[in-house]
């Protein structure tokens, strides 16, 4: 059985270095980027079975990350699940128009995560 590839962008080395961790405990490839501009560079030559973003990114936030993604052709059907310090229903809004799956908020439980991860790649 091929393994789940998840593509996390975001741009704290410390939750890039948790969400590596939990996904690879968890047997998922795990592909990373550092923002929205590298989260594009890496789609480009990937094909993951998810996306997990951040909101608020230099460069190019979440926002801006998922709607590019959605615009592309390749791409656009993939999951994506937001993980952010954001709870706010405004922000939520906003990631589900420009096409967000789902939203989970920082601190991130393990468990909690790969169960998102599981339905939405079901």
């Amino acid at each position: 059985m091929n393994k789940t590839i998840v593509l996390t962008v975001d741009d704290s080395r410390t939750i890039r270095n948790m969400l590596l961790m939990t996904l690879s405990g968890a047997g998922f490839e795990t592909l990373q980027a550092e923002d929205g501009v590298h989260g594009l560079e890496v789609l480009d030559g990937s094909m993951p079975d998810v996306i997990i973003t951040d909101i608020n990114m230099p460069r190019m936030d979440g926002f801006g990350f998922i709607e590019n993604v959605r615009k592309s052709e390749r791409h656009r059907a993939i999951p994506i699940l937001v993980l952010t310090t954001e709870s706010d229903a405004e922000k939520k809004n906003r990631a589900r128009e420009a096409g967000a799956t789902g939203w989970i908020i920082k601190p991130f439980d393990p468990e909690k995560l790969i169960n998102a991860i599981q339905r939405v790649t079901a």
